[in-house]
């Protein structure tokens, strides 16, 4: 006979044991991170941006999105890279990485449809697949190639250029074009197929002789003040190349400014203006149309699409003491 001390000890124990048993797969399924019925999605950045301006209608659109090695030496090449990278640090930005915008930009006038700038095309800056995304983006953006009618070019490096042509024929089949007088004559000259093996003015030499000169009888060479189309004008930006432009948009009463290579990054750039930039040709020069540039933009509260900034690479311009900060585009041009 068993008493009932001990009935009540060997039930205990039969339920301990019996815990016991349980208890791993319990803990296993508390473990176990819970599965969601939609797969994770991966990363995705949109590839367009549009808004108004008076008449016109603005498309910003994304050739390209690679994180590369910087901002220093591309921005601040005289100083130390710890400096530079200090200040990615106090901005709470990657101190060695970044990501740059390349950022054509779309402007329908109502009249006609505006390329400024072209992008890497199949062998740029940013080359197949990373870049060379123009065509995708703006097909995307509801836009054709056949539909553009001026691609104007702030300079002639390969990220600006490259897109223009695609298996030897012209990408916008129905543009004209415009481009500085002061920099097609530049890239014009025979001694630029000189530069030294490997550099970026070979490079561009080369590619402008193949994308933009055959184009010479279609191009309208621009000067400082001159108009590409009724309120988009030509303003002198030299310094990055010979003949870089930006462009001064007006319509309605609202204006814009398209500063093509001004910055090379959004806080390094305007945080430091007199920093030396790595591809500015004339680097003194260079610094001067930064100041001057910035200053305009900030005097004048104009907005800015800046090609090298964070996409949609559209913002304002803020004095911070001696130097400037950028302001990223929210809804200030909704309607």
């Amino acid at each position: 006979m068993f008493s009932q001390k001990t009935i009540l000890t060997r039930r205990g124990a039969i339920a301990c044991a019996t815990a016991a048993l349980a208890a791993p797969a319990l803990l296993r399924g508390l473990a176990a991170p819970a599965q969601a019925k939609a797969p994770l999605a991966g990363p995705w950045s949109p590839v367009f941006h549009r808004f108004r301006l008076g008449d016109f209608e603005v498309t910003t659109v994304s050739d390209a999105g690679v994180m590369i090695d910087g901002p220093w030496p591309i921005v601040g090449e005289d100083r130390p890279a710890a400096e530079v990278e200090a200040l990615m640090r106090d901005n709470l930005l990657p101190e060695k990485r970044f990501q740059p915008g390349f950022t054509p930009t779309f402007v329908n006038t109502g009249r006609e449809l505006i390329l400024f700038d072209a992008g890497n095309g199949p062998d740029g800056f940013v080359p197949r697949p990373a870049g060379g995304r123009l065509v995708e983006s703006m097909k995307q953006a509801g836009l054709t190639p056949e539909q553009v009618d001026v691609v104007a070019l702030t300079h002639c490096h390969p990220d600006h250029m490259g897109g223009l042509m695609e298996g030897g024929k012209p990408v916008f089949p129905n543009a004209r074009y415009a481009v500085g007088a002061d920099e097609h004559a530049f890239w014009s000259r025979d001694e630029r197929m000189s530069a030294a093996e490997g550099g970026n003015e070979l490079a561009s030499a080369r590619m402008f002789r193949r994308n933009v000169a055959p184009f010479a009888e279609r191009t309208t060479f621009l000067k400082p003040g001159q108009e590409v189309a009724p309120g988009v004008t030509a303003l002198a930006a030299f310094g990055h190349t010979p003949g870089h432009l930006a462009y001064h948009l007006e319509s309605g009463g609202r204006r814009l400014l398209l500063w093509g290579d001004c910055a090379h990054h959004e806080v390094a750039s305007l945080a430091r203006p007199e920093w030396s930039a790595f591809f500015d040709m004339d680097k003194q020069q260079g610094a001067a149309t930064r100041k001057r540039i910035y200053d305009m933009a900030a005097t004048e509260r104009l907005p800015v699409v800046g090609y090298h900034t964070s996409f949609p690479s559209a913002g304002y311009v803020e004095r911070a003491g001696e130097a400037y900060r950028w302001l990223p585009l929210t809804y200030q041009l909704n309607p």
